[in-house]
């Protein structure tokens, strides 16, 4: 029997990722770094977040602790991936090579699944209603970020003044504001 989210209605399998999966809604972040004191919802993120601080490239799974080299490295700014699939869709944020290409309006793309979810656009379906106020969505992801209208939902969080934002978008425009009052007058 899947366990349902009573916020979003997401599914989940087991108890435990309902349980995580919460955290997104409360807003609570319990896995905290000692070194910055950062803080995420995932035990993996804080881990995946301690290599800034070690410059560890070594790449662990979880499962079964075995490590490997991230091998394929891209030669423009030295990143390194385990896949060289993963090398290949970075590559191209450096070449700003766009090969996906609706063929109703001819934008261009980096991403498959980008074009995908514009495609949407033409077909004008809209599958994802919000069951609260009965907005509809071409995309998922739309709709969990729209939940946050009726949650007050807030998880993006300044680190220099604390005031919370609900979209990333509004969240990078208020940081651009301290960013700009910390600039030197000229």
């Amino acid at each position: 029997m899947p366990h349902v989210c009573d916020v979003c209605k997401k599914k989940f399998r087991r108890p435990s990722e309902l349980k995580t999966h919460n955290l997104i809604h409360t807003g609570e972040r319990p896995f905290q770094c000692q070194i910055c004191r950062e803080s995420f919802f995932r035990k993996w993120n804080l881990k995946y977040h301690y290599r800034t601080h070690t410059g560890e490239k070594n790449f662990s799974c979880d499962i079964c602790a075995k490590k490997a080299d991230r091998r394929y490295v891209c030669q423009i700014c030295e990143k390194r991936f385990p896949q060289k699939s993963n090398l290949d869709r970075h590559s191209l944020t450096h070449t700003k090579e766009k090969p996906h290409i609706c063929v109703f309006c001819e934008k261009k793309f980096a991403r498959k699944h980008h074009l995908e979810y514009h495609y949407l656009i033409h077909t004008e379906e809209r599958p994802h209603t919000c069951d609260v106020c009965g907005k509809t969505f071409s995309r998922k992801d739309s709709l969990m970020r729209h939940y946050r209208v009726h949650t007050k939902e807030k998880p993006h969080s300044c680190d220099i003044c604390g005031q919370s934002f609900a979209f990333r978008s509004n969240f990078n425009r208020h940081c651009r504001m301290h960013t700009k009052s910390m600039l030197p007058m000229t």
